[in-house]
């Protein structure tokens, strides 16, 4: 039935392991010898469908394209299936503190689909299947879009009774360039980051997606701010530190002169402790921050970095706690891009990035394979290619004018701070 021959097409499978190995060329070895049954070849029921619809010679060519996929397929699930093999190892070895080998890595990137394509015509009529099929609702139903900035605004009024105080954009970059200074970041570390996270051009209310100056798009994941905070950082940062930050609010308000600002901080001091007493209310473990995050009452809890007295102080000290784990570990000064790399892929992932072996691991070890794929700085690098890549990102993008601002404002800071002294 024209099966595409998954030798002769150049796909390569190596390392498979024990059990897994047996059953995925067995899954394999059932797709060749089921290529004559119709009911066999295709997937699935859209598959199985269209297929149905397609002249003798059409229908060949569209099995030889599903099966080659399906293939692919069982491939990739077998490739990622070694990498969390392998990232399970690891973890345990950082608890022993053992320290890690080139064995504990795959030294392979995930396989690459080298099979036949649908012909232009064939391709577009599949396609047209598939959305007939969504619009007649016999499609499984669409994802539902990510949460962004207005579902963050709408939770933390609904959940909260808040409205964060939003400031003017460069009065942000001043206080969020204060914050960094007094914590003993630096600005090439601070600018740096929001280069490669903004494309140098992020404002205070980016979402992961949204273009900042254009605001099209959609968002791709619960990334906000200069530093791109995921919701549930937010949270687990809140957890730390919102103790402190409760304490800032009131220290702020008895110093205020003006009665209004006073009560507005105040409550603002209510509203925080009311928030961090609901994220206390869950185990403090970062799976249980992720679940968290995506209720109503974490991502409300999300739109405190869009907050002027905040969400500065979030965003810095979650970069700061970066450094301090890395001063930990040995690694007293880290550039923009190592603590990018840590802000990417966790902080003790990428630590283990930094090493002499994890430098020259292929990326696939240390990234989710979702995360794997959506990052396209990431793909087909080692972890040494990639902080040459995420260098030269930043490099290109410092260039634009969001940091060329956050950079002559962070100078200004540390001129005023100079003369206080």
């Amino acid at each position: 039935m024209g099966m595409w021959n998954p030798v002769m097409g150049g796909q390569t499978f190596s390392n498979g392991r024990g059990a897994r190995s047996w059953s995925i060329w067995l899954a394999i070895l059932v797709l060749l010898v089921s290529a004559g049954s119709p009911a066999a070849v295709f997937a699935n029921e859209a598959e199985r469908a269209f297929g149905a619809t397609l002249s003798a010679k059409d229908r060949r060519t569209f099995e030889s394209y599903t099966s080659a996929k399906a293939f692919h397929e069982l491939m990739s699930d077998e490739y990622w299936a070694d990498v969390e093999e392998k990232r399970k190892g690891r973890r345990a070895k950082r608890k022993s503190d053992t320290p890690m080998t080139s064995k504990d890595y795959v030294d392979r990137f995930p396989p690459t689909y080298s099979g036949p394509e649908l012909p232009e015509a064939l391709a577009k009529r599949w396609a047209a299947f598939l959305a007939q099929r969504e619009k007649d609702g016999t499609a499984p139903p669409a994802p539902r879009p990510l949460p962004g900035l207005q579902d963050f605004l709408a939770h933390a009024k609904e959940q909260y009774g808040y409205v964060p105080e939003r400031i003017d954009e460069r009065e942000f970059k001043r206080r969020y360039a204060h914050e960094a200074l007094r914590l003993g970041l630096t600005k090439e570390q601070v600018v740096r980051v929001y280069a490669l996270e903004t494309s140098g051009l992020g404002t205070a209310d980016m979402v992961a997606g949204i273009h900042p100056i254009t605001k099209k798009g959609k968002p791709i994941s619960s990334a906000i701010g200069y530093a791109q905070l995921l919701a549930a950082n937010t949270t687990s940062e809140l957890v730390k530190h919102g103790a402190d930050f409760i304490a800032r609010l009131e220290a702020k308000a008895d110093r205020a002169a003006d009665e209004r600002d006073r009560a507005r901080l105040k409550q603002k001091a209510k509203i925080l402790a009311k928030m961090l007493k609901s994220a206390k209310s869950i185990p403090n473990e970062w799976d249980n921050h992720v679940a968290w995050s995506k209720t109503a009452r974490g991502l409300g809890i999300h739109a405190i970095n869009l907050d002027g007295d905040i969400g500065p102080w979030l965003q810095v000290i979650k970069l700061d706690g970066l450094r301090e784990l890395a001063a930990k570990k040995g690694r007293e000064r880290l550039s923009g891009a190592e603590i990018e790399l840590m802000n990417l892929a966790g902080p003790a992932t990428g630590l283990e990035m930094m090493t002499d072996v994890g430098r020259r691991a292929p990326t696939p070890n240390f990234f989710a394979r979702g995360a794997y794929w959506r990052n396209t700085i990431v793909r087909g690098k080692t972890a040494e290619e990639l902080l040459v890549a995420l260098d030269k990102r930043m490099d290109d993008n410092i260039k634009n004018q969001g940091a060329i601002t956050f950079a002559e404002v962070f100078d200004e800071v540390a001129r005023e701070r100079q003369a206080a002294r």
